[in-house]
């Protein structure tokens, strides 16, 4: 027989293997079914609860048997205590974070602690009564599974599976939007209490087997590692049980030939899993998001070249490259982003490529806005007293964060400036060249029009009246006094306050 495959039946040639193997991959599809579940709704504490507070249902249901049959260690008794003391915790969890201000995940740490420490005192006081080893029940011992816990897992798994196929539609609708199942009269919390259950039959089940450590590991780590794969439940439910699975598998082999402890190995193995998964995972791994951000242009880039477009007119792609690296040197990689930013804009149809670039009118328009941003806060920081050596590179930096209503206040502060601290014009609100567009006289220009829609009582005062058709001048008094002539000849002089509260439609 060939070596390898010697190496790989061998172990299956011993007992303890094929029940290990047998009964960890039943807990491990289930677990990975159900934490799809938990991840999703954010429960992935609950599960460690639940598998933690356990204790004090195991000690129960053995105290139980012991004093009044007699019967020390019967399995049937402590998976009743323990599904028992699931319930309670979850009750417990849901009565205090209702009935107080104690948030759900707070409540969860100081229940589960609280039912856990009972269950450590309970074994502490009647020692001589219950003969339970902890380090086993929070480790577990997946190579020791008895016949007991083959069935009642069998059990389990079965009946929680086949909740999940029968309530798949309420389970998905519930986790993903809540509001709308509640809306369309679906029993939401109906719902979370048969999750809440199923949970609870999985852990209870499966501590006794593998541990708390391994079936809280088995619950949320292969469902998160398909949670990297997949935007489709019922896909990830597949691929968290595959996990699951293979976690088993991978595990009990690395357990057999490094001679470790079961539990331990197969969450390692899980763990490793999970690591490579998020590293190469085709969409929301560590690689395609570092060769995403790799190919993303810097919107600061795009706007860059925008704005050196609209100065310009037109320029070749190496004249880009130069002015975009006055202050840097023009490496390959830099050269190469700006190829690419000027291929991304043209590929939106923000200019034209060719011997010279250029830009079409939607570039424009955009080129426009941005140009306007720098030339406004050039204006305010020298009206703040900034230095004139720092005004420049300062509203460069300020242009790129741009925000309408931020622009606009600046315009308004500063009365609506015309030109900037250089004497180049300030581009002038692009709204005001939208036919029929109503904005307030003091955005308009010289050889702008329109008809009077509305002005305030005291605007009226000018003699301006609802309907005139007007024509605006130049400024007068440092550009702070706006001149209008009427369709008849009369010419109206308003200040900031007045032009601000007449409002045009432009022509």
């Amino acid at each position: 027989m060939n070596p390898i495959i010697h190496t790989v039946l061998k172990p299956f040639q011993d007992v303890f293997f094929q029940k290990a193997l047998i009964g960890g991959s039943m807990v491990a599809i289930v677990c990975g079914v159900v934490g799809c579940l938990v991840i999703l709704r954010r429960m992935s504490f609950l599960g460690d609860a639940l598998s933690h507070a356990m204790i004090a249902g195991v000690a129960g249901g053995y105290l139980f048997m012991k004093m009044v049959f007699g019967i020390e260690a019967y399995a049937p008794a402590m998976l009743i205590g323990s599904l028992i003391a699931a319930i309670l915790t979850v009750f417990l969890i849901g009565f205090v974070s209702r009935m107080s201000r104690v948030k759900e995940d707070t409540a969860i740490g100081i229940m589960y602690t609280g039912v856990f420490a009972a269950g450590v005192v309970l074994v502490s006081v009647f020692r001589n009564y219950i003969h339970i080893d902890l380090m086993h029940f929070i480790m577990g011992d997946v190579l020791g599974v008895a016949d007991t816990d083959l069935w009642a897992s069998a059990m389990t798994s079965a009946i929680v599976l086949t909740i999940i196929l029968l309530f798949f539609r309420h389970f998905q609708l519930t986790s993903f939007d809540p509001v709308m199942a509640a809306s369309v009269g679906m029993p939401v919390l109906f719902i979370d209490y048969l999750l809440t259950t199923c949970v609870s039959l999985v852990v209870v089940s499966a501590v006794s087997m593998v541990g708390v450590i391994l079936v809280v590991g088995l619950l949320i780590t292969p469902a998160a590692t398909a949670y990297l794969l997949s935007d489709r439940l019922d896909r990830m439910m597949l691929l968290a049980a595959l996990f699951g699975l293979t976690s088993v598998i991978g595990g009990l082999y690395l357990c057999v030939w490094a001679d470790s402890s079961g539990g331990g190995a197969i969450m390692l193995f899980c763990t490793f899993q999970f690591l490579v998964v998020l590293f190469v995972a085709p969409r929301y791994g560590i690689l395609a998001r570092w060769l995403r951000q790799r190919s993303l242009v810097p919107q600061q880039l795009t706007e860059d070249i925008l704005g050196f477009l609209i100065r310009r007119e037109n320029a070749a792609l190496s004249d880009i490259q130069t002015a975009l690296s006055q202050h840097t040197p023009l490496t390959p990689l830099k050269r190469g982003k700006i190829r690419q930013a000027v291929k991304n804009l043209a590929s939106q149809g923000l200019l034209n490529m060719g011997d010279r670039i250029v830009l079409t009118d939607k570039g424009k328009a955009d080129a426009v806005k941005i140009l306007r941003a720098h030339r406004l806060w050039e204006s305010y920081l020298a009206y703040v007293g900034t230095p004139q050596a720092d005004i420049h590179p300062k509203a460069h930096e300020l242009e790129h964060s741009y925000d309408p209503s931020a622009i606009e206040y600046l315009d308004d502060l500063l009365g609506h400036p015309i030109k900037d601290p250089h004497g180049q014009e300030i581009p002038e609100e692009p709204s005001c060249k939208a036919p029929g567009c109503a904005v307030s006289l003091s955005l308009l220009r010289k050889g702008d029009k329109g008809v009077v829609e509305s002005l305030s009582e005291n605007a009226a005062k000018t003699g301006l009246r609802i309907g005139d058709r007007i024509l605006l001048d130049d400024r007068t008094q440092e550009d702070n006094v706006w001149i209008a002539f009427r369709a008849d000849g009369i010419k109206f002089m308003l200040n900031h306050q007045f032009a601000d509260h007449v409002i045009i439609k432009c022509e």
